[in-house]
């Protein structure tokens, strides 16, 4: 195994630290960096907070910033953030408001989460909200549902936007709530991950196959198929994601095609034009477009589509301004 690192031990808080010094128009670190929060707070905003397992970057660390987070955790790689790092975050962030925690629906996730909120105790005024968005864990059954997925960077960026509009805190759970019926996600990977600490990658594929329904941690997804042209690729997952959300006619829609870690821009745009083609075959009308490596699994080969159905509102919601190191427009 061959990687850009010093030791599988000290790769994280090397990376984290080299992330904050690069990005310091835009977060510092918390205390003992137990989290990284923005670097300018506005008083009396409710805080939105999130965080997970290294790995992923840009998100969360990257999403922290004016118009998205203010605050994220990183734990281990694919490791969820440790209850005293999520309460760090609360404490540096809560400049009066409360605070909204975002969380990917994975069961490690949850748990620190919760544990955090039943530590906090009634310091602080904290509300939660779950993202589920993969379709490929509805489709076998596993544990608590949908995992989160990539569509977290959509929910955390319309929160982070009607927070700085001042959106109570009921109000913007209830905006996460509503925002989460709507966003549905697919993956798909031509290789496995390769774990730092292990040295080993998390399943391995022939070199006429593919891995439909794929992970952010590495996972195997539903089918091992064999590989094929990309129209077919992104025309079936599509067709899936088509098929489990609840369209209307000429309903208004954000297409977010991801990159995993591992995929050229150019094989991401290709794959974009067959998915709109696609989606806007069946009477959805694209009106806004995001296209790039933002929610990684390390350095998988692979990609993920995410549909999210919006109202006029939140169309407005995604064009106003933010400022982080991974999302940035005026």
């Amino acid at each position: 195994m061959k990687k850009f690192m010093n030791t599988a031990e000290s790769m994280v808080a090397e990376s984290v630290e080299g992330f904050v010094r690069a990005h310091e128009a835009f977060v510092v670190f918390g205390p003992e960096r137990r989290c990284i929060r923005r670097r300018h707070l506005t008083p009396g905003k409710v805080a939105l907070i999130s965080g997970g397992g290294a790995g992923h970057e840009p998100m969360h660390i990257g999403f922290v910033g004016q118009g998205m987070l203010d605050a994220a955790c990183v734990g281990h790689i694919f490791t969820s953030p440790t209850p005293s790092q999520i309460i760090a975050a609360i404490e540096e962030a809560d400049t009066g408001a409360g605070c909204l925690l975002v969380v990917k629906n994975y069961d490690g996730d949850l748990m620190n989460f919760e544990m955090a909120i039943e530590m906090a105790g009634d310091r602080h005024n904290i509300d939660m909200v779950v993202v589920s968005d993969d379709i490929e864990t509805s489709r076998i059954g596993e544990g608590r549902g949908r995992r989160g997925v990539a569509g977290t960077l959509i929910v955390e960026k319309l929160l982070g936007a009607a927070a700085e509009r001042g959106m109570p805190l009921a109000e913007l759970k209830q905006l996460g709530e509503g925002l989460n019926t709507r966003i549905r996600s697919m993956g798909v990977a031509l290789n496995g991950v390769t774990v730092p600490q292990t040295e080993r990658t998390t399943f391995a594929l022939g070199p006429g196959e593919m891995e439909m329904g794929v992970g952010i941690h590495g996972e195997p997804g539903h089918a091992r198929q064999p590989f094929a042209a990309s129209d077919a690729i992104i025309g079936h997952l599509c067709e899936t994601i088509a098929g489990d959300i609840a369209a209307a006619p000429h309903a208004r829609a954000l297409l977010f095609v991801n990159g995993l870690g591992g995929t050229p821009p150019a094989e991401l745009y290709l794959a974009y034009n067959g998915a709109r083609r696609f989606i806007e075959e069946r009477g959805i009308s694209i009106e806004r477009s995001l296209v790039g490596t933002y929610v990684t699994s390390l350095d998988m080969q692979g990609l993920s589509i995410t549909l999210a159905l919006l109202t006029n509102e939140e169309i407005a919601l995604w064009d106003a301004p933010v400022a982080t190191a991974a999302l940035n427009w005026p």
